[in-house]
């Protein structure tokens, strides 16, 4: 079986829940222009592809992480020059939501560098879970890994997202990180599925990974129970201090590939074009969105990294004739989007449509 005829179930009939590594990386590969044209298509059929959800980040409590992410400036393994905060007052956490609303912001997520919440600081989290819902904003953290019993509590408190990344493929995995393992992670996963809080997680490129290790991590995620709801996709940021401060760069056509990877494999996720953007051109970013990108973060700073500005943001959306989402705007059911053309008969869409429903083989989630 060549990759242009490679079998892609039509993700008008009901999501791909399973992936071989195989399969993946057969369209991974496919010429440029017939990934973006499948990627487009998909796209449409669950999304209006000119509108963006624009979500905020905020660092409530910033370095000191007793993690080894050798990506990461706040890690307190590492000489990156960030000192360590306490964690921030409930009231100025939710001022600060309210000035993210009124800049078009949707989805406002707080992010505590943990390797887990400590019971002392739980009551304050919840506060501002529920003062930022409160102002009509969806609402997302990202604190480590969770316990059954926290994630219902953040649950309670009216927590719609939360976010914890794969970061690579399992094979890669342990030479980023060594201090939590990656089932680890494939468990707090599962714990805030089962809470009934909807799975923000993604991962980064530029950690020294190869092609397949960027096909296995999204085959992983695509292959969840339920596939996350937000896919963020990150090209690293080089940190002074840290031990991948001299990576090098990513391909831009290569972060491109993976965008549109995600969407086909993911058809009814947000993804999310994440940290890195800063060193991307609004060329690059434009092409993120034509692979299925639907979902930035705004504002001038991600965490401890740099962001595009507000208004930077808001001229490239205004220039590729797209407008912000509104708060829970979601894929629309299918009757609702408009179906393009049908792609040509050599697409996998289209031979998936002519053959009908196609036999998956289930994969094995990692853990």
């Amino acid at each position: 079986m060549t990759a242009s005829r490679i079998p892609v179930s039509d993700p008008r009939r009901s999501p791909r829940r399973h992936w071989t590594a195989a399969e993946a990386r057969a369209i991974h590969d496919l010429p440029f222009m017939e990934l973006l044209f499948q990627a487009q298509t998909v796209h449409r059929q669950h999304f209006d592809p000119n509108r963006v959800q624009l979500s905020r980040l905020l660092s409530i409590k910033t370095g000191g992480c007793p993690e080894d992410c050798t990506y990461c400036s706040q890690s307190a393994r590492y000489d990156s020059g960030l000192s360590a905060s306490k964690l921030m007052e409930v009231q100025r956490v939710i001022a600060e939501a309210a000035k993210a609303k009124a800049a078009g912001a949707t989805r406002y997520c707080m992010g505590a560098a943990w390797r887990s919440p400590k019971e002392r600081d739980m009551p304050q989290v919840l506060a501002m879970v529920e003062g930022v819902k409160a102002l009509g904003m969806e609402t997302c953290m990202t604190l480590g890994m969770l316990d059954a019993g926290q994630a219902a509590r953040l649950k309670a408190a009216g927590l719609d997202y939360y976010n914890h990344n794969v970061d690579t493929s399992e094979a890669h995995y342990s030479n980023v990180i060594t201090t939590r393992t990656y089932a680890d992670r494939l468990d707090t996963l599962a714990v805030v599925r089962d809470s009934g809080i909807k799975v923000c997680s993604g991962g980064i490129l530029g950690l020294g990974e190869g092609a397949q290790d960027r096909v296995e991590m999204l085959v992983t995620l695509a292959n969840l129970p339920e596939p996350p709801d937000s896919v963020p996709l990150n090209m690293l940021i080089a940190i002074p201090g840290t031990p991948l401060a001299d990576a090098a760069p990513v391909d831009p056509i290569d972060f491109v590939r993976t965008i549109a990877l995600a969407r086909i494999m993911m058809p009814e996720s947000h993804v999310r074009l994440s940290a890195g953007r800063t060193g991307m051109t609004d060329e690059m970013q434009a092409l993120c969105f034509f692979a299925g990108a639907n979902s930035i973060f705004v504002g001038d700073t991600l965490l401890t990294a740099g962001n595009p500005d507000e208004d930077k943001d808001m001229q490239l959306l205004a220039k590729l004739g797209m407008a912000p989402m509104v708060a829970w705007e979601h894929a629309p059911a299918p009757a609702e989007v408009p179906v393009p053309e049908a792609a040509p008969a050599e697409c996998p869409l289209r031979a998936a449509q002519a053959a009908g429903a196609v036999q998956e083989r289930p994969v094995p989630i990692l853990r």
